[in-house]
C-alpha cells in the first residue's frame, strides 16, 4: 500500500485551516439542476439582468497528485489505504467541527482535464474551476457572498455543459406581483475568459433553469422557463420551452409553447418535448400529457391524486430509444420500486429493480441519457449497485478494497476513463480520490478537512426499535466514543426536517458528530413519515401523526435506549432544525416531563398561520402538507399553547429563512413571553441575520452560533457529566465555543 501525502501550496489564498490538496465532500452528490429554493428575496423579478461581481481573490495552486499504478486491462485501483484513519484519541473542538469543508460537491469536466468545486475559504464558500492539467491551479469563480450581494441570491448547483462552459443555478425567494415565489437562474462561466453571463433571462419570471437537453454541437440548451413577453400576468407562471444559446445566454427561439395546463415539460435523449405534467394546486391531481413524437399532439395518459404526499404516480426517469418505453419509478406496490414502462398508455411492462422493506431511490443515467448504468437505494446508508458491467467491476474493486459503501463513484468524464471517488465511513470524516481507469491511479484529492484528514470520530450504527403502538421504524445512534463506559449516559434526539420523505442514515453526520463530542449519546429517528420506508409509512405520519404520534416515536426511541442499557431517560434533550425544530419546540410543551431541554431551530410555531402563508404559494393542496384539520393545527401549535410548564427551550432562526419566515419565532417568544417566561432561564432566543433555511448555516459563523449555543444550552440543563458517572473526575472542560455563546445567550453558571 502507497501512502498519499499531500503538501500545500504556502501562497494559497485561503485560511490556512483550510487549506486543501484539491478538496472534498460532506454533503455527498449534488442533484442536476436541483428545483428547489436556498435563498432569500431582494425583490427582483426577472426582468434585469444579473450584475456578478468577480471575487477579487488570487487563484491557489494545489499539490500535484501522488500516483501509484498497477496491472493492465482493467487495472484496480491501486488504493493508498485499506484501513480507516486512527481514532482521534482527545476531544476536538467545537472550532474545528464546526468548519466549512475544505472542498464539496466536485464536479468532473467531461474531458476530465478540471473540476469544479465549492471550496470552503475561513467563514465563506468559494466556487472554483481546478485545472488538473496545470499542477491544481484553482480559477475563483465567485463567492457565495458575492451571489448573496447581487440579490440575495444562492448557488443552489452547477454541472458542465461542455468542456468550456460551466451552468449553475441560483436561487432566491421574491415577491412576484404580490405572491411569494422561488426565483431560479441560470449563469454560465467561460472557462476561457474567465467570466459570467446570464443564460435564458430574457423577459424570465419566476423560474428559468430547468435544462431538459445539451446540444453541445450548437452550443445551445433547450431550457424550460417560465416567461411574460406580452405582459400577459394570467400566463406568466406556465412553463415555454426555448432554445438558448449557451455562449451569449441569448434566446434563440421557442421550440414548446405554454399550455394553459401544463406545469413542467420532459424532453428525451435527442431534444424532442415528450411529456407535460400539469398540477392543480388546490385539487392536488396531477394530469399527465404525452405523445411519442415531435410531430404528433400531447394527449393525456393519467391523471394521479397524491392525497398523502407519498409520491404516487409513474415518475419517468429515462426515455428509452425503444418507441414509447422508458425507466420509471413507482410505488404502487407499496414501496418506491424502478420499472420499465409504455408512456403511451402509462402501463408497467416489467420490474427492475427493487428493495424488500425499503424505497429505491433512483437509477444512474448513461451519458446519452438513453439507458441507465444502475440504481441507487438506501438502507442503512445510501448505496449504488450498477448494472453496467464496467462499472460493476470498478465497483467492486471499492467494495473489496474499502467495505461495502464506503467508497462511491460520484463523477466522471464523458469517456468514463477518470472518476471521482467519495471515500467516507460513518465515523470517519470524507475524502475524495481521483481514479484514472485505465491506468489504475487512484489519487487522494484532499481531505474533507485538513486538520483531521481521515481521523475516526464516535461510532454510528443503524438500530430498529418498536414504538408504543407497535409500528416498527429505525434511528441511527452516535456513540460518544471517549466516554469511559457505554453505560446510563445522557442522551440528545436530533430529530430530521422534512417531515414527510425525509429520513436519516448511519453516515458521517457533522451535527450529531459534533454533540457526541461533548459527551452525549445522539439518536436520530426515521420516526414514522420519514421517507424511504414504503407509502404506508409516509402515510402513517399524516393525520394522527403531526406533533402526536410522530412525538411519541421521539419519546418511544429514549425509553428502547434506556431499556438497553446505553442510556439514562432521565436525562434526554432534544434537538432539531426545520420540522425538527417545530418537533423540539412541541416536546418542550407536550411532554416536559420527560425533556430536561430542548434547541429548535427554524420552526413552525403557529400552524394555522404558517397554512396561511402557504396558501398563496402552495394553493390550498399544498398548504395542508404540515397537517390536516384547522382545529387540529391549533391544538398542536407551541406558540398558540404557550401557557403552563415547559422544558426549558433554545430558540435559533435565520433572519433571511425563505421556507419559515422569520416572524414564527417571533411569534413564539412574544408567546413565552406573555405567558410570564423568563428570557435567560426559561428559554433563550438567537437570531441569524445572514442565515436561511435550505442548505443551513452556511457560513462557519452560523454553524459555530448554532453547535456551540446548542452545546451551552444542554451543558445548562443537561450536563454529560454529573457527579454520579464514573468518569465525572476526568471530564473535559467546557468547549470553548459553547462558553462564549452562553455568554452572548445570557445562561448563568456554566
Amino acid at each position: 500500500m502507497l501512502a498519499i501525502s499531500c503538501a500545500f501550496d504556502e501562497n494559497c489564498p485561503f485560511d490556512a485551516a483550510d487549506r486543501y490538496s484539491f478538496g472534498a465532500s460532506t454533503s455527498g452528490e449534488q442533484p442536476k439542476m436541483p428545483v428547489a429554493a436556498t435563498g432569500e428575496s431582494s425583490g427582483f423579478w426577472g426582468t434585469q439582468s444579473m450584475k456578478i461581481k468577480h471575487l477579487a481573490i488570487r487563484s491557489a495552486s494545489a499539490a500535484a497528485l501522488v500516483s501509484c499504478t498497477l496491472a493492465a486491462g482493467l487495472p484496480a485501483p491501486a488504493v493508498a489505504q485499506t484501513t480507516p484513519g486512527e481514532v482521534i484519541s482527545t476531544k476536538v473542538p467545537l472550532e474545528q467541527l464546526a468548519a466549512l469543508p475544505a472542498m464539496s460537491n466536485l464536479r468532473l469536466s467531461p474531458d476530465g482535464t478540471k473540476i469544479a468545486a465549492q471550496l470552503g475559504s475561513g467563514n465563506d464558500f468559494v466556487y472554483a474551476i481546478i485545472d488538473l492539467q496545470d499542477g491544481g491551479k484553482a480559477t475563483p469563480i465567485a463567492s457565495a457572498g458575492t451571489f448573496k450581494e447581487t440579490g440575495q441570491r444562492s448557488v443552489f448547483g452547477y454541472e458542465w455543459f461542455d468542456d468550456r462552459y460551466l451552468l449553475m443555478t441560483l436561487a432566491s425567494r421574491e415577491n412576484v406581483y404580490g405572491t411569494r415565489a422561488d426565483i431560479y437562474r441560470l449563469v454560465a462561466f467561460d472557462t476561457t475568459s474567465g467570466k459570467l453571463h446570464d443564460v435564458g433571462w430574457d423577459d424570465a419570471m419566476a423560474d428559468a433553469s430547468n435544462v431538459l437537453y445539451r446540444d453541445k454541437e450548437n452550443k445551445r440548451i433547450l431550457l424550460a422557463r417560465q416567461a411574460n413577453r406580452r405582459g400577459d400576468t394570467e400566463r406568466m407562471f406556465l412553463y415555454q420551452v426555448d432554445w438558448v444559446d449557451v455562449a451569449t445566454g441569448k434566446v434563440l427561439s421557442t421550440e414548446q409553447r405554454k399550455n394553459p395546463i401544463v406545469n413542467g415539460w420532459v424532453a428525451d435523449s435527442d431534444g424532442v418535448v415528450r411529456m407535460g405534467v400539469a398540477y392543480d394546486r388546490n385539487s392536488g391531481e396531477q394530469r399527465y400529457l404525452y405523445r411519442s413524437r415531435e410531430n404528433e399532439n400531447f394527449r393525456t395518459v393519467a391523471r394521479v391524486t397524491d392525497e398523502h404526499f407519498t409520491g404516487s404516480g409513474i415518475q419517468p426517469l429515462v426515455f428509452l430509444d425503444e418507441p414509447d418505453m422508458a425507466i420509471v419509478r413507482s410505488n404502487h406496490e407499496g414501496y418506491d420500486a424502478i420499472y420499465k414502462a409504455n408512456l403511451s398508455n402509462m402501463e408497467i411492462v416489467e420490474k427492475l429493480f427493487s428493495i424488500d422493506g425499503y424505497d429505491v431511490s433512483g437509477v444512474i443515467p448513461n451519458a446519452e441519457d438513453n439507458g441507465i448504468l444502475g440504481y441507487t437505494y438506501a438502507t442503512d446508508r445510501q448505496y449504488r449497485e450498477y448494472t453496467d458491467p464496467r462499472f460493476a467491476q470498478i465497483q467492486e474493486f471499492l467494495r473489496e478494497e474499502f467495505g461495502k459503501g464506503n467508497a462511491q463513484i460520484v463523477s466522471t468524464n464523458d469517456a468514463e476513463t477518470r472518476m471521482i471517488v467519495a471515500l467516507s465511513r460513518p465515523a470517519q470524516l470524507p475524502s475524495y480520490y481521483l481514479y484514472d481507469v485505465e491506468s489504475g491511479s487512484f489519487n487522494l484529492i484532499s481531505y474533507t478537512h485538513s486538520e483531521l484528514k481521515d481521523g475516526v470520530l464516535n461510532p454510528v450504527e443503524m438500530v430498529r426499535y418498536t414504538a408504543s403502538d407497535g409500528l416498527e421504524m429505525e434511528a441511527v445512534v452516535t456513540k460518544p466514543r471517549l466516554r469511559s463506559q457505554q453505560k446510563d449516559l445522557p442522551v440528545v434526539v436530533l430529530t430530521h426536517g422534512g417531515p414527510y420523505g425525509v429520513r436519516d442514515y448511519a453516515s458521517y453526520d457533522q451535527w450529531a458528530q459534533a454533540i457526541a463530542e461533548q459527551g452525549y449519546v445522539v439518536v436520530q429517528p426515521n420516526y414514522r413519515g420519514s421517507g424511504g420506508y414504503g407509502a404506508e409509512f409516509v402515510k402513517a405520519g399524516r393525520s394522527d401523526g403531526f406533533g402526536t404520534r410522530m412525538q411519541d416515536d421521539l419519546n418511544d426511541v429514549v425509553d428502547y435506549l434506556d431499556a438497553q442499557g446505553l442510556v439514562d431517560k432521565d436525562r434526554a434533550c432534544m434537538m432539531g432544525w426545520s420540522y425538527g425544530g417545530y418537533a423540539s419546540a412541541r416536546a418542550a410543551q407536550r411532554d416536559p416531563q420527560r425533556w430536561d431541554c430542548t434547541i429548535a431551530g427554524a420552526g413552525v410555531y403557529d400552524l394555522p398561520r404558517m397554512k396561511q402563508y402557504d396558501l398563496t404559494y402552495l394553493g390550498e393542496f399544498g398548504a395542508n402538507y404540515l397537517a390536516e384539520g384547522a382545529s387540529a393545527l391549533a391544538d398542536v401549535s407551541p406558540a398558540r399553547n404557550a401557557g403552563g410548564t415547559w422544558s426549558p427551550i433554545l430558540i435559533v432562526h435565520g433572519v433571511r429563512d425563505p421556507r419559515v419566515p422569520i416572524e414564527q419565532a417571533r411569534i413564539l417568544r412574544g408567546a413565552l413571553q406573555g405567558a410570564g417566561k423568563q428570557e435567560g432561564v426559561d428559554f433563550a432566543y438567537l437570531e441569524q441575520p445572514k442565515n436561511g433555511h435550505y442548505g443551513a448555516f452556511f457560513t462557519k459563523e452560523e454553524r459555530l452560533e448554532w453547535l456551540g449555543g446548542a452545546s451551552a444550552w444542554l451543558a445548562k440543563h443537561n450536563p454529560s457529566y454529573i457527579p454520579s458517572d464514573p468518569d465525572y473526575e476526568d471530564r473535559p472542560p467546557l468547549d470553548p465555543a459553547a462558553k462564549k455563546m452562553g455568554e452572548r445567550l445570557g445562561i448563568e453558571d456554566l
